[in-house]
């Protein structure tokens, strides 16, 4: 690579740095590029070059691709130092109805309030509201058919916060389903015993 090339892109790889330091949410790769008047296939490509810079030098933050845009966050084998720094003295984590009800609309989305509420057997209209406040869910839309229901989805900072760059990358929920010998173990445990 010639002198002036190298020297341009460790200018443009500084420039990267510095704007990811400062941004409140993932940078998409077209807005880096208009700034940093490149194509986006050359900041891709840049931003490769400094996430393999970073792991090979075994820091403490890594370069990933999330919510359609660049960011830096803290490596995940450091997880639990900053569980406990994140979570020292806060009470805001999710309720467990909460969870349920953003796992039922990241996967089935868009869904009424009506189909959350059918799948969860409860009421969810307060804890959709609360993950509304909190920005992880929002409106998409409104069902055509009769009464026109509201249709919730999950937002960028949804993705952001689970570390995704799209809701297609969230785990098939297969994976999370027992095997049939894991249920037959738990039917054979709920049957009453003969007498």
């Amino acid at each position: 690579m010639e002198p002036d090339v190298q020297a341009a892109d460790l200018e443009r790889k500084r420039a990267i740095e510095a704007v990811l330091m400062v941004a409140e949410s993932p940078v998409p790769a077209t807005l880096l590029a208009e700034l940093l008047e490149v194509t986006p296939a050359r900041v891709e490509g840049l931003c490769s070059e400094l996430a393999e810079s970073y792991t090979s030098e075994g820091r403490g933050f890594v370069l990933v691709r999330v919510a359609g845009g660049f960011r830096f966050q803290s490596h995940p084998d450091l997880a639990p130092y900053i569980e406990r720094f994140v979570l020292e003295g806060q009470s805001a984590r999710l309720s467990a109805a909460a969870l349920e009800t953003l796992a039922i609309v990241a996967y089935r989305q868009p869904v009424s309030r009506a189909q959350v509420a059918s799948i969860r057997g409860v009421s969810s209209e307060g804890v959709l509201r609360t993950l509304c406040q909190r920005g992880y869910v929002t409106e998409v839309g409104h069902d055509p058919g009769p009464g026109q229901a509201v249709l919730y989805g999950t937002t960028p900072l949804f993705l952001e916060r689970l570390g995704l760059d799209r809701t297609e990358d969230l785990p098939a929920l297969g994976d999370f389903v027992p095997g049939p010998e894991v249920m037959e173990a738990l039917e054979q445990g709920l049957r009453p015993a003969s007498s």
